[in-house]
């Protein structure tokens, strides 16, 4: 099993910009399981302690394989959220993992 794990940084400062930013990325996100068969599971959340230090959002998402994660990647709901997420965050790091 694989388990994607990414995070972003917001470009907004204003705690209640970063809200909506939150709301709108753990929704787009969100909506995507249903919709992509590989999709094993999935966790999207805003962070809710140590704000200067942490990254303002995380996915936790997991797959049979490598081939699972491709196909996640590269199905056209997942890339039809990724220019509205883009829009929103100024930093992304990633990490995939054997589990």
């Amino acid at each position: 099993m694989i388990r994607h794990v990414v995070t972003w940084k917001l470009v907004a400062t204003d705690p209640h910009e970063k809200a909506d930013a939150v709301d709108t990325i753990v929704r787009l996100l969100s909506s995507l399981p249903p919709l992509v068969p590989s999709v094993r599971s999935l966790t999207v959340a805003g962070n809710m302690a140590y704000f200067d230090a942490n990254w303002d959002v995380v996915l936790i998402a997991d797959f049979d394989d490598l081939a699972g994660l491709d196909a996640y990647q590269s199905h056209p709901e997942h890339l039809l959220v990724v220019p509205q997420i883009k829009a929103l965050v100024s930093a992304r790091a990633s990490v995939d993992i054997d589990l």
